[in-house]
């Protein structure tokens, strides 16, 4: 892989862990044999928090664009007030708008096609909200900057990937955001996603229910019937291997994830708490569906533990590997589909059978 990548890195929340993980990622040398990291933010809070953790053997070439940026190099564009106060452990006005500003700055250069891939360090997500940010997190910020509806927060790691129908939103409003038409749009996000930059070829999709046992058949809700169930047909017309709605209890519990190659769950809980259990350290989130590559650690600010030397940089390293990686696939998926054969439609009713017989088979484990 050419180390001529440009990694934008947003600096996130400065009063967090979010410079002890860059700085401790950017420590292992064969990064820069990868890849050009450019860490928006501030080379003064960047020398404060090396500081703090007595990190001594890492040098960062200041720039003022990303045109600056050369190969062999880590580097940090400043984006922010000179004067700023970083206040390990607290979060703060200051901080938010910190954040955001380096935010802000990262997203337009990716647009622009200045830096290749953006990987942001964690957001308080409630300190960074102001005139210019009035959005969840970092997901929905990202669809607007990009001008997209159609887009998927994908939770990815070396045991599962799975992906949210509903992101950041309170349990009593997410009913009503389960639409045939919402599952149907992520089962396409999630499928082209896992061709695209994952280069799979024949994904197969797990889709949950929404109430518990997935419904007892109408006993404990009738969204499985009436709408998800729909549309995971509907994916199956459309070539799609989409099996469903299966309980979420049952199926983590009898280890089913390992049979698929991606989870669709309704809720943010419902998908993101077995995620962390099994892969907090390491887990990255992929907001799958854009044009342009992002991506980002699966913890937070973690504030109790900023300043302690104490916090993994496993799962930021991750998110920066991953975001290489779908840079990767995407360029070959390009070069492979730019002269596509003529496709010719032939199906039978011995096809037919066979795609019902593999679903009800699936839904039998």
């Amino acid at each position: 892989m050419s180390n001529t990548i440009k990694v934008g890195i947003s600096q996130g929340d400065i009063n967090g862990i979010s410079y002890e993980v860059i700085m401790k990622t950017l420590l292992d040398s064969r990064i820069l044999e990868m890849c050009t990291p450019i860490i928006y933010g501030s080379p003064k809070v960047a020398a404060y928090h090396r500081k703090a953790l007595n990190i001594n053997n890492l040098s960062l070439n200041h720039v003022r664009t990303p045109a600056e940026a050369g190969p062999n190099k880590a580097h940090v564009l400043n984006c922010i007030d000179d004067n700023v106060r970083v206040e390990l452990g607290k979060s703060s006005p200051i901080a938010g708008e910190a954040s955001f500003m380096a935010l802000d700055r990262a997203t337009s250069d990716l647009k622009e096609g200045l830096i290749d891939v953006l990987v942001t360090a964690p957001i308080n997500k409630d300190n960074i909200q102001s005139e210019n940010f009035k959005f969840p997190g970092h997901t929905e910020f990202l669809a607007q900057k990009f001008g997209t509806k159609e887009y998927l927060m994908l939770m990815v790691s070396e045991t599962m990937k799975i992906g949210l129908v509903t992101t950041h939103l309170p349990i009593s409003e997410v009913a009503d955001h389960i639409t045939k038409e919402a599952v149907l749009s992520k089962i396409r996000i999630i499928s082209r996603a896992l061709q695209q930059d994952f280069a799979i070829t024949r994904p197969r999709i797990a889709v949950f229910g929404l109430n518990p046992h997935a419904g007892d058949n109408g006993l404990l809700g009738n969204e499985e019937n009436e709408v998800i169930l729909p549309a995971i047909i509907q994916a199956k017309k459309e070539g799609i291997i989409a099996l469903g709605p299966y309980s979420a209890d049952g199926f983590f519990g009898a280890e089913d994830y390992r049979k698929f190659d991606a989870i669709l769950a309704m809720y943010h809980d419902q998908g993101l708490i077995p995620f962390k259990l099994s892969s907090f350290e390491r887990g990255v989130n992929y907001t799958a569906g854009l044009p342009f590559i992002r991506t980002s650690p699966a913890h937070g600010t973690a504030y109790s533990l900023a300043g302690e030397d104490k916090a993994s940089p496993d799962s930021f390293r991750q998110a920066l590997y991953l975001a290489l990686d779908i840079h990767k696939n995407r360029k070959m998926h390009e070069e492979i589909t730019k002269n596509p054969l003529k496709k010719y439609d032939i199906t039978s009713n011995q096809e037919d059978e066979g795609v019902d017989i593999e679903a009800e088979n699936d839904q039998n484990f």
